[in-house]
């Protein structure tokens, strides 16, 4: 809730720059970077396994994902500067795990998320027009794009984020509004039959699960927050786009989830890779070859501008806190934007995406992931220790009920966490990733804070 009586206007900290951000931005921002492919495939997915039961889950999720919205609210605007959990976090614990979360919940999860996203557009474009495309060129080209025109400013950006963003919230709605309200054939009623109406996943247990897989529905609606200098009156916009957009995604993926019931069965659901495609193939035939286009292109670019926009701020942010090599927060001097960290990160996504197998990022995007709720769980003993050490710290937004929320997105994550795994099977490997890549993170802010930096690994930054 907003704290009235304390609110006062937000001051930067950085350079001026300009206030190109509205409300309708930050709502694409929010949504489009967290409706990718991937999600809508995992909608499918769980509610192949779970159906009406996934929509309970993703209730449960959503839930989780508020609490996560309302813990970077109150961060965000206590602290607003680009550097956002890197900030947060040293500021109430040190500048060791302010790197680590940083680094392992965001930059790793971008690097392997939007390769897995380039190498879904390329199976996208493959499957609808096979042999005309060279493989890697159009998403190496989109990434290209997205990059340059995220340097020439944010009101590129938020031109750009509000086409691709609409436009795919516009093809679901079609696709799932759709599905659900004009009858299927007989023969694909007769097979999509087999979809579990019933309470399922409930009563065998398997809810939990079901709740793991909602979560990646949900998550990403944070990456607003590094934005902060670039958006007017952040005190009110900020909590109330991410809410919002929660409530738009939870009834975009219920809508696209519940009108897939009647086209496609639950082996479909579960067993394709494009189930989204199989879909719109079911419910418009070849006529629906450009709205699956829309869909998948929009997802993926949507969720790769706001990342370029999103992740290089922090970047900025930490080099300005000397958590990072000081390139990183060189601005382009015309259009004020990271251009070293856009482009940096640009090339570390390109990287996988040109020598991974479709088959293997998989693995690698589900250990990633997994370290993205850990950077949750960070976020929510950020605003505990805040509260405890700094009560008097004006506070534009106050977390309603604290701390339940904070105690229930850290139970929750971490339970999440615990069962990302899709099988037992991959569960060991999974977590073999996932040490590694914390490994070596701890490894690098290990190292840098205590000879680069000279502090103490757990010593909080008591400036305010």
């Amino acid at each position: 809730m907003l704290d009235t009586t304390t609110a006062k206007p937000v001051a930067s900290t950085d350079v001026p720059v300009r206030q190109a951000i509205g409300f309708k931005t930050m709502i694409a921002v929010c949504v489009g970077c967290v409706v990718v492919q991937g999600a809508m495939a995992s909608a499918l997915m769980g509610f192949g396994l779970g159906g009406v039961s996934f929509l309970a889950a993703m209730l449960v999720a959503a839930l989780l994902a508020l609490c996560n919205a309302m813990s970077f609210s109150e961060l965000s605007l206590m602290y607003p500067q680009a550097g956002t959990l890197a900030t947060y976090t040293q500021k109430a614990i040190g500048h060791f795990p302010a790197i680590v979360s940083v680094f392992s919940g965001y930059v790793v999860v971008a690097m392997f998320g939007l390769s897995a996203e380039l190498l879904l557009v390329d199976a996208l474009l493959q499957t609808l027009f096979p042999e005309a495309l060279p493989p890697h060129l159009v998403p190496l080209l989109l990434l290209g794009a997205l990059a340059l025109l995220n340097i020439l400013g944010t009101d590129v950006f938020a031109k750009l984020q509000n086409v691709f963003t609409f436009a795919m919230i516009a093809a679901i709605l079609i696709v799932g509004a759709t599905a659900l309200i004009q009858p299927a054939t007989p023969s694909v009623a007769e097979a999509a039959a087999g979809i579990g109406w019933g309470a399922g996943g409930i009563v065998d247990g398997s809810f939990i699960g079901l709740v793991a897989l909602a979560m990646w529905l949900f998550v990403g609606c944070e990456f607003i927050c590094p934005m902060i200098n670039d958006i007017r009156q952040p005190e009110k916009r900020i909590p109330r786009a991410m809410f919002l957009s929660l409530g738009i995604i939870f009834v975009l993926f219920m809508l696209f989830c519940l009108g897939a019931g009647h086209y496609l069965s639950s082996e479909t659901m579960t067993t394709s890779p494009l189930p989204y495609l199989d879909l719109v193939d079911g419910v418009f035939g070849q006529a629906g070859l450009i709205i699956a286009t829309v869909m998948g292109l929009t997802a993926t670019c949507s969720t790769v501008n706001t990342v370029l926009a999103s992740v290089p701020r922090m970047l900025s942010g930490m080099a300005d806190n000397g958590q990072a090599f000081g390139i990183m927060g060189k601005r382009h001097p015309r259009y004020n934007t990271p251009w070293v960290g856009i482009l940096f990160l640009a090339a570390i996504v390109a990287i996988p995406f040109l020598l991974v197998k479709p088959d293997n990022i998989v693995i690698l995007l589900i250990g990633a992931s997994t370290s993205w709720l850990l950077a949750y769980i960070v976020a929510h003993v950020d605003v505990m220790v805040l509260r405890r050490r700094r009560p008097g710290h004006r506070r534009p937004y106050r977390t309603p009920f604290y701390p339940l929320p904070q105690l229930l997105g850290i139970v929750g994550m971490g339970y999440v966490a615990a069962n990302a795994s899709p099988s037992p099977d991959m569960t060991g490997l999974v977590y073999t990733l996932l040490g590694v890549v914390l490994g070596i993170v701890s490894l690098i802010a290990l190292i840098w804070v205590k000879f680069k930096m000279k502090k103490g690994l757990f010593e909080p930054d008591i400036s305010e």
